[in-house]
């Protein structure tokens, strides 16, 4: 599977938003995904599956609890991927980003006088 095929699904994208924070038990995981999205466990385990089969996630064994962590390995290569398409956004935001400063300069400007 692409990773973009991976990331495609709004499930498996927000089980990689909590897992950013640290690692998860899937229960932990499961919880939260069921009451955003209203899916099954069984369903919730399968995406789970999918982001570990396809490199995104690691999981260890603690008892008989599975903990489950973020594998930067296929973001890093997303990132590298996007870094080719990188000049279109960053030339504007960097524009915006001195507007923003020059603003803030101007209005500083304006209540000291």
């Amino acid at each position: 599977m692409h990773a973009f095929d991976v990331l495609g699904d709004p499930v498996r994208r927000r089980i990689l938003e909590l897992l950013a924070g640290g690692e998860q038990s899937s229960g932990d995981v499961t919880a939260v995904v069921r009451a955003e999205f209203g899916i099954s466990q069984p369903a919730v385990s399968q995406h789970l599956r999918v982001l570990r089969e396809n490199g995104f996630t690691t999981v260890r064994a603690e008892g008989a609890r599975r903990l489950y962590s973020v594998d930067p390995g296929p973001l890093k290569e997303i990132d590298g991927w996007l870094d080719q398409y990188r000049r279109f956004w960053t030339g504007p935001l960097d524009a915006l980003a001195t507007e923003i400063a020059r603003g803030r300069r101007e209005r500083r400007k304006a209540a000291e006088d």
